[in-house]
């Protein structure tokens, strides 16, 4: 048989199957120091990874070949090569690492470090400390924006998100937000930030261009008391049509239009929900459920819960390859 007919024949024996072309998901599991991996044709885990002590914030390499993880209780970063799925690096990280965001030059990570009130710049190809920037009091989320002019930490102490110029490493500037700022996202084109706030039971959206807040929302489950809604992950979809908001112990996802800022509906998931990644054609949303320690997966154009996978004790973060 011609050679080119076979590789034909193989790859479409590929195709069939999915084998090749599966994306995968990559839960870090608090409790049990390792990370959950599952394969999201079967929707089932298919391999359990040991990894440094309290992953949390997880956070992938431009081209899908790098994983880095938040190892907080082992006040590192590792680097998972994820063709070997074996850690190849550690990085210097700052005590307690919690959330990171990747800048798009794929070298500078930016590290809230929650017990010194600092971010930390490390170059993730050298392993060098590019700075180290005061913030306020326990920092926690982390986000770059998609021209990468924005480095944005949230303090869910002094309740504020600090802006940092990426081009000289410095805080420029602070807006004030509701209690305990958890998480920031940017839309994808980069024009608005949206920021949670857990104890406040909020989202800020915020004009980047101004850094001033355009829209508050909040949040009203019916039976569900108040105090439990408290706003953590979000995800905005490509196309700018909707928002997805883990609302923790209320034990739903809020759904959002991104364009008027109502709230189109509560999806009920397991308990205490806590951050969420889409699958790569944001036909499916994850959401890790931190007490529950499982993970709900969303149909995006359905608007409904289809299933619920088992994973390892408290499940915090997840990532998506293709």
């Amino acid at each position: 048989m011609p050679r080119l007919l076979t590789a034909t024949l193989a790859g479409s024996l590929l195709l069939a199957t999915g084998g090749a072309f599966a994306a995968t998901a990559y839960v870090s599991n608090e409790k049990d120091n390792n990370l959950s991996v599952i394969d999201l044709d079967s929707l089932t885990v298919t391999a359990t990874l040991p990894v440094g002590k309290r992953p949390r914030g997880l956070a992938l390499s431009r081209d899908n070949t790098l994983l880095y993880i938040c190892a907080s209780d082992s006040d590192s970063v590792q680097v998972m090569d994820l063709a070997t799925r074996q850690i190849i690096k550690d990085l210097p990280s700052g005590a307690d690492p919690e959330q990171f965001a990747l800048h798009p030059n794929d070298r500078w990570l930016y590290i809230s470090n929650e017990d010194d009130a600092l971010v930390t710049v490390v170059d993730t190809q050298s392993s060098q400390v590019l700075a180290q920037i005061d913030v306020g009091v326990e920092p926690e989320g982390m986000a770059v924006s998609p021209d990468g002019k924005w480095a944005i930490n949230t303090s869910e102490t002094t309740n504020m998100l600090h802006w940092i110029d990426t081009a000289t490493q410095t805080l420029v500037d602070n807006t004030l937000v509701d209690q305990r700022p958890r998480h920031v996202e940017f839309n994808h084109d980069g024009s608005q930030l949206w920021a949670s706030a857990e104890i406040g039971g909020t989202v800020s959206v915020v004009d980047v261009a101004t850094r001033k807040i355009v829209k508050t929302l909040r949040f009203e489950i019916k039976g569900v008391h108040p105090d439990k809604v408290q706003p953590v992950g979000v995800k905005l979809t490509r196309d700018g049509k909707y928002a997805f908001v883990a609302l923790g112990p209320a034990n739903h996802v809020a759904v959002v239009d991104a364009k008027t800022f109502e709230v189109l509906d509560y999806l009920l998931v397991g308990r205490r929900v806590w951050h969420m990644a889409f699958n790569p054609d944001e036909s499916l949303l994850l959401a890790t459920n931190g007490i529950s320690g499982d993970v709900s997966v969303i149909d995006v154009k359905a608007l409904k819960v289809t299933k619920s996978i088992k994973v390892g004790r408290y499940p915090w973060g997840v990532v998506v390859t293709p």
